[in-house]
């Protein structure tokens, strides 16, 4: 079973979120929490069985639903994390978009005139 970071908390229960939105929101089962927040019943499935992590596009929904803050569904299922680290890889160009730009730039630098003055001598003038 692939578990996912946040998961690794003690403190981590997507299920007491799940059930404080139905109860909220007055639905009778999973399913129509599902159909609340728009999305397939196998994902709120997954986020009870600890099998996919509350992803930030579904706190959004939620929050959007019920009008709760971010910062209070997030405590409602013990994610107490106050910073969120990014990998320093992520955001960078991959090796090899980073040479395909080099070498368009460079292309287009030996493309250019080398000097105005050269431009100029060929004898072609923008009338």
């Amino acid at each position: 079973m692939a578990h996912h970071a946040l998961s690794s908390q003690e403190s981590y229960n997507p299920n007491h979120l799940l059930d404080i939105l139905l109860g909220k929101m007055q639905l009778k089962n999973d399913a129509a929490l599902s159909r609340m927040l728009e999305v397939a019943p196998p994902v709120i499935s997954k986020i009870r069985h600890h099998r996919l992590p509350v992803g930030a596009s579904l706190l959004i929904r939620m929050h959007e639903v019920t009008g709760m803050s971010i910062r209070d569904l997030r405590d409602l299922m013990g994610d107490r994390r106050t910073k969120y680290r990014l990998s320093d890889a992520q955001g960078r160009p991959k090796p090899e978009e980073k040479a395909a730009k080099e070498a368009a730039a460079q292309a287009a630098q030996q493309a250019q005139p080398q000097d105005q003055s050269d431009a100029s001598k060929s004898g072609n003038y923008a009338h």
